[in-house]
């Protein structure tokens, strides 16, 4: 199984939300750069994915939840209601896709961002490498260990 790390802005979707919903997948949607969107479809059932939350006062990872349904078209791209809308997507061939995932468990704390910079053995994880804005990452066996192991 892989493992991956994903972002979300803890006001729209935390790890508490899917520990809110432990019997409910999430939907994850509304990814919309074409190399997350890749990562998206490389996901398989059964991945684990670090919740990383950003853009917010606290920020880190904060848990880990497993994909329960791999990639298929994110339904947002076409609700014209969804602030993820993209009207130039066509329904035939869908530009975004969506992964369901579910709630694992909690960390015991947040593993802050400036903590993660300064463990050896993750200067090549896209996470704290300067410049990269990605909101889906892979991470090897490697460095999720050395990530638990800090936690």
């Amino acid at each position: 199984m892989a493992k991956w790390l994903a972002k979300t802005e803890p006001d729209e979707c935390s790890i508490d939300d899917f520990a809110g919903r432990i019997d409910k997948a999430v939907v994850w949607e509304g990814v919309r750069n074409y190399q997350a969107r890749n990562f998206l479809r490389d996901m398989a059932v059964g991945d684990e994915v670090f919740i990383y939350h950003s853009s917010c006062r606290h920020i880190g990872i904060a848990g880990i939840v497993k994909v329960v349904r791999a990639a298929y078209p994110d339904p947002s791209q076409f609700d014209e209601k969804s602030p993820y809308l993209d009207a130039k997507s066509p329904v035939d061939k869908p530009r975004w896709q969506a992964v369901d995932m579910v709630f694992v468990n909690k960390l015991p704390r947040l593993l802050p961002l400036d903590e993660l910079k300064s463990l050896p053995g993750l200067q090549d994880l896209a996470l704290v490498k300067k410049g990269s804005r990605l909101s889906v990452m892979p991470v090897s066996d490697a460095e999720w260990n050395l990530i638990l192991s800090a936690v």
